[in-house]
């Protein structure tokens, strides 16, 4: 599998298992653990998941190296805030069971929509992420769903760039501008819902250079989102598609097929953004 450099010289895993709305049983359990099995090395979690001690147990069980492991969480949207931050990073930690992690990410940007101080908000966050990073506590720092004006924000008061931004990205949800920033800044893409929660899967072109390849729809999204530089993090419990998702890296698309795809309209979009998101948790609770 290949290998991602971030802005600080830390590499990651190509690819992703993504554990948004695995149960936090068994069940979820034996999910992370096949991944493992199957090769993922980089998991993507989020304490907003509730699932934190469950993965952490899979990852014991696993018996695979801590080195060999790249071990994500994020801030949740009620912690935003300098000293909050710290104390919810303190409890991911212990709930993971973990002396250290190696991606701590903002999960959604405070929006103008909602946070009259917004810009305060998200500065005093990503300041705890720097003190986490300076102490040695997590390997890399990042945000999540932030758009260009969270980004540009952000960087005027950071000391630290992002290394990470982590978006809703695939064929049919693109976000240019917002990529373009990240690659301008140095900072890589993570592709969350790279395969559009389902919505790209019966995409015709897809389908057409699917047949090409004698892949399917999915690995297809998968190598696109590769060949644009990001770092997809699929999320399946069913181990032939967790295996065929990472059975990407055998063939490459044609800059023609690249093209082609880059031209596709939005349509794989799930219609969160950072100013309904509080709302639609909130919702949910």
């Amino acid at each position: 599998m290949e290998d991602i450099r971030l802005n600080n010289g830390l590499t990651v895993p190509a690819i992703g298992y993504g554990t948004y709305n695995l149960p936090d049983n068994e069940e979820g359990m034996n999910a992370v653990i096949s991944a493992l099995g199957m090769g993922y090395r980089l998991i993507d979690g989020a304490a907003a998941y509730g699932n934190e001690r469950m993965v952490g147990e899979a990852v014991r069980r696993s018996r695979i190296r801590r080195e060999e492991l790249t071990l994500t969480s994020k801030v949740a949207n009620p912690d935003r805030g300098y000293d909050s931050t710290l104390h919810a990073f303190d409890k991911t930690l212990s709930d993971l069971g973990l002396d250290y992690l190696d991606l701590y990410l903002i999960h959604w940007p405070a929006d103008k929509a909602v946070y009259p101080d917004w810009e305060i908000v998200n500065s005093d966050t990503w300041r705890a992420l720097e003190r986490l990073y300076s102490e040695g506590r997590v390997k890399g720092i990042g945000v999540s769903n932030f758009m260009p004006e969270h980004l540009r924000a952000l960087l005027r008061e950071a000391e630290i760039k992002p290394m990470i931004n982590q978006i809703e990205f695939n064929p049919g949800m693109q976000q240019p501008e917002c990529v373009a920033i990240c690659r301008g800044k140095e900072i890589v893409v993570e592709a969350w819902s790279p395969l559009g929660r389902g919505r790209i899967l019966g995409n015709t072109l897809l389908e057409e250079i699917a047949r090409r390849y004698d892949k399917s729809v999915a690995q297809i999204a998968l190598r696109w989102e590769i060949q644009r530089g990001a770092v997809p993090i699929p999320k399946s419990s069913n181990p032939e598609r967790m295996k065929e998702n990472m059975d990407i890296f055998d063939f490459s698309l044609s800059e023609r097929e690249m093209s082609d795809i880059d031209g596709l309209a939005q349509f794989g979009n799930s219609g969160l953004s950072p100013e309904n998101i509080d709302a639609h948790i909130a919702g949910k609770s």
